[in-house]
């Protein structure tokens, strides 16, 4: 029998979802590779990696939990890379937020499913703060360019 019921699985992989969802759809709004589903869906296989390790009989973290996390990070680093681009004529570099909006969402998913509920809440909080600083970027880049 395992230890977490139904509506503790459901309310876990939710939590993810929605997570990811929110930090995906600042990404799905400014027109980046990778969008709301995309980072909703990393957030729930995050969530339900880490709920498949914990342990069958007490529904605690395991060491398998610890090298399930671990995969996630190093799996997650790879899938961001593929968002990054670098341009050519002016060596800029493109993509490294959405690649970290993903790596945020990853460890949303894996605290989600350990249901560590202020870990999630501080990161939506701050995750999206950041996201939302573009427009003073921006307006501080305008003014140093003077």
């Amino acid at each position: 029998m395992y230890p977490l019921d139904y509506s503790d699985v459901i309310l876990r992989l939710g939590v993810a979802v929605v997570f990811g969802a929110v930090i995906g759809l600042d990404r799905e709004l400014r027109g980046k590779p990778a969008g709301l589903r995309t980072v909703a869906l990393v957030a729930l296989g995050s969530a339900a990696f880490v709920m498949t390790a914990l342990s069958a009989e007490t529904g605690i973290a395991t060491d398998s939990t610890s090298r399930v996390i671990q995969g996630i990070v190093t799996g997650i680093g790879f899938l961001g890379a593929g968002t990054i681009i670098r341009d050519q004529p002016d060596g800029s570099v493109k993509g490294l937020t959405t690649a970290a909006s993903v790596w945020l969402a990853a460890a949303g998913g894996v605290a989600s499913g350990l249901a560590q509920w202020p870990i999630i809440t501080g990161a939506a909080l701050f995750g999206v703060l950041v996201l939302l600083l573009e427009p003073l970027e921006r307006w501080i880049k305008g003014r140093l360019a003077r």
